[in-house]
């Protein structure tokens, strides 16, 4: 079994995230391998909190430039998470609100 630490890499925490997070919904970046019940099972051990849906998404590839050198960013898995009607909220997140 995989670390749960190693499953959520961060949280993502952008103006339209916070509004989420009202509603008890979070967004992590997650490991791109990891399935949607891994993730459920290591939010739920990491936070101690009932986690009722999951979505995931591999956000693509974006062209950078950088003066005249180009490239692309890496691509990466985002993790929707909703919690439970009777979960508190993450105690991660209570400043950030």
């Amino acid at each position: 079994m995989k670390d749960p630490r190693d499953i959520i890499k961060r949280p993502i925490i952008t103006e339209s995230t916070s509004e989420l997070m009202a509603n008890l919904t979070y967004v992590f970046e997650v490991d791109k391998r990891a399935n949607k019940i891994e993730i459920k099972e290591a939010i739920e051990s990491i936070f101690k909190v009932k986690v009722t849906k999951v979505n995931t998404m591999i956000v693509p590839a974006k062209p950078k430039r950088y003066g005249r050198h180009s490239g692309y960013t890496s691509e990466w898995k985002k993790a929707i998470v909703f919690l439970s009607k009777d979960s508190k909220p993450l105690a991660f997140f209570e400043s950030v609100q």
